[in-house]
């Protein structure tokens, strides 16, 4: 009887009709035989096969058993994620990849190789996740599996004895009618924030959706009808992805607190790429996530989805090499290596000082300088985030791997000094300057196996916002001996996963996995007098390489150099209304508001009504105590980019220090609207709502400050490490210098 009531495509003659060999089988037959029968649940459901009445059965098994842990109304926390009615969706009702792979072959073949394909099976997650079920209980794997392996959460398999026995969708993870299937995006916070509706892959002529796998010929008959069940419009927008990719650790989770965890959709939101805020520092071609990660490439395999014989890529080629190495997915493998090197950053070997010397030489390759034997040189890296639309590294930094190799040698090969070196181990040599997160527990045990779930605090957390720059320092000494000239060179390197996490989830006996070098700049120094030569179509241009070297200067709250950096700039661009802006934020920041004021109403000068310079010029304002003045400046930033939470939060600001509560809730609603957990939004609305007599209001805002504000003892835990950990201290303070004055001698050709 499963093969009457889930029978191939083959037999199925119509995508409406219930087909049956005899009428002695009415509904209530077919519901009560399933009811008895809970493999059949594993089936895909095909057209006309009743599926209301299969899914109404399939629920009632579930709840007979589910672990409502926490709340019998919410049955996938600590997911966010969601179905339309609250209920389970049998796991026949997702129709296969290879279902959808008949008719898109070429979508098929790049999603197999792909992260979503793979994102519950790859041992790199799979034996995390186990390592939740076995110290939390799987009930608290819900959490990932809203993003991991929908399926799994929406059939409640998720929970001790479920009903599903079989889970061989696991292999499919984030599979075609997963991601096809959601049907809008939640206005809330936390991972998974979506609706997901039972899965269609066409609608009737009314538009109704028809559940389930249903004949090819019907579809290709009425394609209008299958675009309108599996398409939507916020599919393409960055807040589809943002879904996922922005993520926070619930106190469902971890037993403590709210704790922020990935932001990508946050900082896309504040990147140049974004267009949606006054503040990047340079100006960028709009990018969604999907013009980065989803790019038109021409197809090698048919694909009814193609046009023009290209397609919008179904790899989502993002930084894990590490899936497609250990699966052997060359393909997949070579594009990811491509995709990182493709003018994501820029290094530039941008300055040196000698012998603790305060004065820059700068830009280096366009000033003479001298360097003899003996000298101690302290050389300058500027390394910027020039083409990645969120921050370097994104999402789980703690397992992620990106750090800066710094290598000097001279003429005979010897290495003179050397930073940033893979060990015999193959781990990452601890003083290396490296953008890594360091996880603690509540103790200050250092988490190295993802255990986002114990997290309370960071020890380190360095890394690099889009469009922004950072300096790494290193000091060296020429030696007595050195034979010229010497040859220092800087990359990025970038390696997924790192070692320690490798080795633990396959073992220690393994290849070594793949290190791609995002990014280097070598530079050859003369023992002797060097030359100031011809700009090298390596370096960006004189003025931005100034300007990199200021932003990354204020960014590690050196301001004072920071304006001085800016100062270069406006002398070989006067005409350039940002450095004015530039100069002003960096005095803003030094709490110098008179200097800070005159710059920026240089900017307005050159480009008047410029919402960055408005937005710098009112927080001068409002310092200075003319509020009247500062918000007629941010009402104007809102006007021009009404999806910046910044301008929203400082209007909102202004508005509740003139006592205006109404005007400041609106702005403020608005900001929650763009970004639900702002800090900044909880604690003022806490205040705006008691004032305005809403009390309930503003006690749910109290209480999301209480829960999301950082816990001041936190801290404690984190400078007990770094005490035990001298050799990371330093990666936990804005600006630190890499020594190696002391090494001892290497052999010719370095490691």
């Amino acid at each position: 009887m499963c093969s009457f009531v889930f029978g191939r495509l083959g037999k199925v003659k119509s995508a409406r009709k219930f087909i049956c060999s005899s009428s002695v089988f009415r509904l209530g037959i077919v519901a009560a035989f399933i009811a008895a029968s809970g493999f059949c649940f594993l089936r895909t459901i095909h057209a006309g096969a009743s599926p209301e009445a299969v899914r109404t059965e399939f629920n009632t098994h579930v709840h007979q058993s589910y672990d409502y842990h926490f709340g019998k109304d919410k049955p996938f926390l600590p997911s966010n994620a969601t179905t339309e009615d609250g209920e389970f969706i049998q796991p026949g009702a997702f129709p296969s990849a290879k279902y959808c792979g008949h008719c898109h072959e070429a979508a098929y073949h790049q999603w197999r190789e792909s992260l979503h394909s793979n994102s519950f099976r790859a041992p790199f997650y799979l034996k995390d996740v186990e390592l939740m079920n076995k110290t939390q209980g799987i009930q608290f794997s819900r959490f990932c599996e809203g993003c991991h392996n929908p399926t799994a959460l929406f059939t409640g398999v998720l929970t001790k004895n479920p009903v599903v026995k079989d889970r061989s969708f696991d292999n499919d993870g984030i599979t075609c009618s997963v991601c096809h299937s959601i049907q809008k995006l939640q206005p809330t916070y936390g991972v998974g924030a979506y609706v997901m509706g039972v899965p269609a892959v066409m609608v009737d002529e009314n538009g109704k959706p028809i559940p389930g796998e249903v004949p090819y010929k019907d579809i290709l008959a009425h394609t209008d009808r299958h675009v309108q069940a599996v398409m939507k419009d916020f599919y393409r927008t960055p807040e589809y992805c943002g879904a996922c990719h922005k993520a926070n650790l619930p106190t469902s989770l971890n037993h403590y607190k709210w704790l922020r965890a990935i932001g990508l959709y946050d900082e896309w939101q504040a990147s140049s790429f974004s267009h949606r805020s006054p503040l990047p520092f340079y100006s960028k071609e709009y990018k969604t996530c999907q013009n980065c990660h989803m790019p038109r490439e021409a197809i090698t395999r048919p694909d009814y989805g193609a046009k023009d014989k290209t397609l919008a890529s179904h790899r989502w080629i993002g930084g894990n090499t590490a899936v497609p190495f250990f699966y052997g997915y060359e393909e997949q493998l070579q594009k990811t290596i491509a995709f990182l090197r493709d003018q994501k950053l820029n290094v530039d070997l941008f300055a040196i000082r000698k012998d603790n010397d305060p004065k820059y030489i700068a830009p280096l390759g366009s000033v003479d300088f001298d360097l003899k034997p003996n000298d101690t040189v302290e050389t300058f890296v500027v390394v910027q985030n020039k083409g990645i639309g969120h921050t370097l590294i994104p999402e789980q930094r703690d397992i992620y791997e990106a750090w800066v190799q710094f290598t000097v040698k001279d003429a005979t090969g010897r290495v003179l000094s050397e930073s940033g070196y893979l060990q015999p181990d193959g781990t990452l040599e601890p003083r290396a300057h490296s953008f890594i997160t360091r996880m603690l527990d509540k103790k200050g045990n250092l988490l190295i196996h993802h255990e986002v779930w114990l997290r309370h605090t960071n020890a380190t957390d360095a890394t690099i916002k889009p469009g922004r720059s950072t300096i790494v320092r290193y000091q060296f000494r020429i030696p007595a001996d050195a034979k010229g000239p010497v040859t220092v060179t800087a990359r990025v390197n970038y390696r997924h996963l790192n070692q320690i996490f490798t080795n633990f989830i396959i073992g220690d006996k393994h290849p070594p996995y793949p290190v791609v070098e995002m990014a280097s700049r070598t530079r050859t120094f003369e023992i002797g007098h060097n030359s100031a030569g011809k700009p090298d179509p390596a370096d960006n241009p004189d003025w931005m390489r100034w300007n990199n070297f200021g932003i990354a200067l204020m960014d590690q709250q050196q301001y004072g150099d920071a304006v001085s950096a800016f100062e270069e700039v406006k002398k070989m661009r006067p005409d350039y209304a940002d450095i004015y802006t530039n100069i002003g934020i960096a005095y803003l920041m030094w709490e110098k508001y008179s200097l800070a004021g005159e710059s920026i109403q240089k900017a307005l000068e050159l480009a008047p009504d410029n919402p960055r310079a408005l937005y710098f010029q009112a927080l001068v304002e409002r310092n200075e105590g003319n509020l009247d003045h500062a918000i007629a400046n941010l009402e104007r930033v809102v006007e021009k980019y009404p999806q910046s939470p910044d301008a929203h939060r400082e209007l909102g600001f202004s508005y509740y220090q003139l006592h205006k509560y109404e005007l400041a809730e609106k702005q403020y609603q608005a900001l929650q609207g763009i970004d639900p957990d702002d800090l900044a939004a909880h604690y003022i609305l806490a205040i705006v709502y008691r004032r305005l007599g809403m009390k309930e209001k503003a006690a749910e805002e109290s209480a999301r400050f209480a829960d999301e504000k950082e816990d001041p003892m936190a801290n404690t835990a984190s400078l007990q490490f770094l005490e035990k950990h001298p050799e990371l201290s330093g990666e936990s303070v804005p600006w630190h210098l890499h020594t190696a004055l002391d090494a001892a001698p290497m052999s010719a050709g370095g490691r």
